[in-house]
């Protein structure tokens, strides 16, 4: 057996997977939260060989990620799968930005770790936690390669049209302004799910995947290279999220600066943890809006009609740069879950040649399925996505 480790660092926590990867199943998850509290929190799940979970849970003090690991580490020992009939061959690190550095999987030295650090200036809030996280289980697993997983990796095949801003050139360059898209390892492996699902060369497919969670983003993608996407610099730009703005006119900073006194502290916490259906509705879950929305909530549905409207415009936009859509493919928790976004996001949309099957819309499953009509142009699919099989796929292909 080939077991891959998988690590998803933040700043106080961080969620881990062993993966199998010869079957492609996962042996165990975790989470290990509030690092540095007086109270953290470790839940450990084995999952057994039907996909069912059972979790153990524990309350203790952790002091820092490598005590953390070394708390995963006891959880495997005490509760399975044993580490030492299913040894990583690796360990696989989600890591936020790579900014124009980093395009594939790229096996860990002390350079990528400065590399990365470097680019924390274009994400403060990830790459550092995603560098802590690396240091400490590299101290924990010394005996095995570690592999940078890149967030923005997928979207370096970018053309310069969509990635450069009309910003002053010298400017742009100087700060390294320009998008850079994220949510690539899902865009990635969706988009290549739906090709194996339909079974279709991927090379030969014109697709656009919404990766549609609290965090949100929508990206053309031609014979399984990323044309364009949603997000830029940062996750803010594009779709509306759960709680961040999307598109906004940057003049709004500056008016909220001068008739507000709003700072750009203040400003960034708007934009990025005040907004969106949050800001909209006072709701932060998409079950609530839809259900509020249809019991009359005007808040509710102006948050809704907000939210699918910039679906349509994106979607609309990535028509017209492909030329030819072959499939729409929907992921993540709303795009998995919400029959009614989905339907709201495609409707009127049949002389694009999008035609929805209602029923099948509604019906709910676990794995890939079919929700358009048969006798659609556009092949309308809700793909689940598996970020973390995807950067174990990735980590093993680059050691």
């Amino acid at each position: 057996m080939t077991a891959v480790l998988v690590i998803n660092s933040g700043s106080s926590s961080f969620k881990y997977q062993l993966i199998e990867m010869d079957a492609e199943t996962t042996l165990a998850r975790g989470l290990v939260e509030s690092i540095g509290a007086d109270e953290s929190h470790i839940v450990h799940d084995v999952i057994d060989d039907d996909g069912a979970a059972e979790s153990f849970e524990q309350t203790t003090q952790i002091p820092d990620h490598t005590a953390g690991f070394t708390a995963m580490l006891d959880a495997f020992a005490d509760h399975g799968p044993s580490l030492a009939q299913h040894p990583p061959v690796a360990v696989g690190h989600r890591v936020v930005h790579g900014g124009a550095r980093f395009f594939e999987p790229t096996v860990v030295t002390n350079l990528v770790k400065i590399n990365i650090q470097d680019l924390s200036e274009l994400a403060p809030l990830h790459n550092p936690a995603n560098v802590e996280g690396i240091t400490a289980a590299q101290q924990t697993f010394g005996d095995v390669p570690h592999v940078a997983v890149f967030d923005t990796a997928f979207h370096q095949t970018l053309p310069p049209e969509a990635f450069t801003y009309a910003l002053d050139a010298d400017t742009a360059k100087r700060h390294r302004v320009r998008k850079y898209g994220f949510h690539g390892t899902s865009h990635k492996f969706v988009s290549e799910e739906a090709a194996r699902f339909l079974d279709r060369d991927n090379a030969a497919l014109n697709q656009i995947v919404l990766h549609l969670g609290n965090g949100a983003s929508m990206t053309a993608v031609r014979g399984g290279e990323s044309i364009d996407t949603s997000m830029g610099l940062t996750p803010l730009e594009g779709l509306v999220m759960g709680t961040r703005t999307g598109d906004i006119d940057p003049a709004v900073v500056f008016h909220l600066h001068r008739r507000a006194d709003m700072g750009v502290a203040e400003l960034d916490e708007l934009f990025n943890t005040k907004s969106g259906i949050y800001g909209l509705s006072g709701l932060k879950d998409m079950r609530d809006l839809t259900e509020q929305a249809n019991a009359g909530n005007e808040a509710a549905r102006t948050a809704l009609d907000v939210y699918v409207h910039r679906l349509k415009q994106y979607l609309g936009g990535y028509f017209f740069q492909l030329g030819r859509v072959d499939t729409i493919a929907f992921t993540a928790g709303i795009g998995e879950n919400s029959a009614q976004v989905r339907a709201e996001t495609l409707a009127g949309l049949e002389n694009f040649g999008v035609k929805m099957d209602a029923a099948r819309n509604e019906r709910r499953s676990r794995g890939i399925r079919v929700i358009s009509a048969d006798d659609s142009t556009v092949t309308v699919l809700v793909v689940p996505t598996n970020e973390e099989l995807e950067i174990a796929r990735q980590t093993l292909s680059a050691v």
